[in-house]
């Protein structure tokens, strides 16, 4: 039997019951900090289009690349502000730590979504020094 491959965003449970089922789109985020989280993995896994498609229509770019030598190494979110079931705002400020060009980084971003047609989706975020 082969390992289990754990969800990039690290809440601790194999990316097939994590993450997985919203970048493939048998179901929606139930908050922002869910909806963050796959993002972030997306990042990782270099989805494109589901970040395209979890982006506000408004503030969505025309196109995105990812840079295929970056990869994502650890998410930290440092703090959620509202974002859950019954809301249709909510704040999610993270830290996602990363390597580039043998190079560690990091990226601290506070992140605002919303809801659009019912569903959470990223507007946009404030990067942090």
């Amino acid at each position: 039997m082969g390992a289990v491959e754990v969800c990039p965003c690290r809440r601790g449970e194999p990316l097939a019951v994590c993450c997985g089922p919203l970048l493939v789109g048998e179901r929606g985020a139930a908050t922002a900090e869910a909806l963050m989280r796959s993002r972030y993995t997306a990042f990782a896994v270099g989805d494109t289009d589901y970040l395209r498609r979890s982006w506000h229509s408004r503030t969505r770019p025309a196109r995105l690349e990812l840079d295929p030598a970056q990869r994502w190494l650890l998410l930290e979110v440092v703090r959620t502000e509202r974002g859950g079931p019954f809301d249709d705002i909510g704040t999610v400020e993270f830290i996602a730590h990363y390597r580039a060009d043998g190079e560690r980084g990091s990226l601290h971003e506070v992140s605002r979504f919303v809801r659009e047609d019912g569903a959470w989706v990223y507007l946009d975020g404030v990067i942090e020094p």
